[in-house]
């Protein structure tokens, strides 16, 4: 019985020292109410008030470090969970008609709610063998092509396009590189910008680099509460800026990676609520909250005309360099060290170009 109520310290996080005091508390209350039949139901609802309270506290003020340790708690709802849960009647399509199928991406035809969508989502893997399958989430050249041929398709038959991301980045082998990655990546963002259907973006767990930009051009892009998305990797940009992995909190903060410095610098255009304490402890709810907001965006796309929904997007785009004017205004209180980290979140003010102009 005591083995039923014993708490994992694996399932919290270093910041979490406090919950698991409390759910120790708990559980222990529990075991001696069935041992030993003492009522101890008005003690145990005090502890799961302050369990509450505790969550609300922590979570209320996240440090953008923090936000990456949720991001990536092993606990986490996968792509896997989400087309069980979410897509009905779904359908694989595997392959890019060039040279093999990435199992990193997972591309097929569904339903949510009532709409039908093609369905392209990444996928890291829970056990270990699924990872190793999976490669850890790090897609392939491949598994860009592969995305874009069904894409393609979906464009063919008038099917909205929703893609989940999740990912460290794309996967930087040297196979890779040899296979095309950056053009895979590249024409990606080309043929996904002019798509002719509706396209919603979802960051779901990792929006990590072009590995996640490669899925993530779209009418609207959204980001689940404790997810992130960003250029480089907090531990990756510490290395090349810091010359030191173990300044990852700091890279985490200059990055402007969260849902919220996100959304003010309006490369997100909405923050899809998780349940308290993070998506981890209620998968069904999480999932239930992306697709109610995949149900809704696309009934309001369907209702804009195509040239408007191509215009926006496009204008949408190439609007991202505006977040610069915003860093710069902050940069007078900032050390320079910081200041270059920044560098990493913008791209240059250009010009843009009519879609005509993008032709091959």
């Amino acid at each position: 019985m005591a083995e039923n109520n014993k708490i994992n310290k694996g399932d919290y996080l270093s910041f979490e020292e406090t919950i698991v005091d409390i759910d120790r508390q708990i559980a222990e209350l529990q075991n001696l109410s069935s041992v030993k039949g003492i009522d101890y139901s008005a003690e145990i609802r005090k502890l799961q008030r302050a369990q509450v309270a505790e969550f609300r506290r922590i979570y209320g003020s996240l440090s953008a470090w923090q936000t990456v340790q949720v991001a990536r708690h092993p606990k986490r709802p996968l792509l896997g969970d989400y087309l069980n849960l979410m897509v009905k009647d779904f359908r694989t399509l595997a392959g890019d008609r060039c040279f093999g199928n990435d199992n990193a991406i997972v591309c097929g035809l569904g339903h949510i709610g009532r709409e039908k969508v093609m369905l392209v989502g990444q996928n890291k893997g829970r056990d270990i063998k699924e990872k190793i399958k999976c490669n850890f989430g790090c897609p392939n050249p491949e598994g860009y092509r592969k995305a874009l041929a069904k894409m393609k398709l979906a464009e063919k038959f008038n099917i909205p396009v929703v893609t989940l991301i999740d990912t460290p980045g794309a996967y930087p082998g040297i196979g890779a590189e040899e296979r095309g990655q950056a053009q895979a990546i590249a024409v990606n963002l080309m043929e996904m910008s002019r798509l002719k259907v509706p396209v919603i973006c979802i960051v779901i767990g990792e929006g990590g680099s072009g590995g996640a930009l490669g899925i993530g051009v779209g009418d609207k892009f959204a980001i689940l509460e404790y997810a992130y998305y960003s250029v480089i990797s907090p531990e990756g940009c510490a290395a090349i800026l810091w010359r030191d992995g173990k300044a990852a909190e700091q890279a985490a903060d200059a990055l402007k990676l969260t849902s919220k410095e996100l959304q003010r610098l309006g490369l997100a255009d909405a923050i899809i609520a998780e349940p308290l304490g993070g998506a981890h402890r209620n998968i069904h709810d999480t999932v239930y909250n992306v697709e109610q907001y995949i149900v809704k965006t696309l009934r309001e796309l369907k209702r804009t005309k195509l040239e408007n929904l191509l215009d926006n997007r496009y204008k949408k785009l190439r609007a991202i360099g505006t977040a610069a004017t915003m860093i710069e205004e902050e940069k007078i209180h900032k050390p320079p060290v910081v200041q270059a980290a920044e560098k990493f979140i913008t791209i240059g003010k250009i010009t843009p170009k009519a879609p005509a102009e993008l032709s091959v």
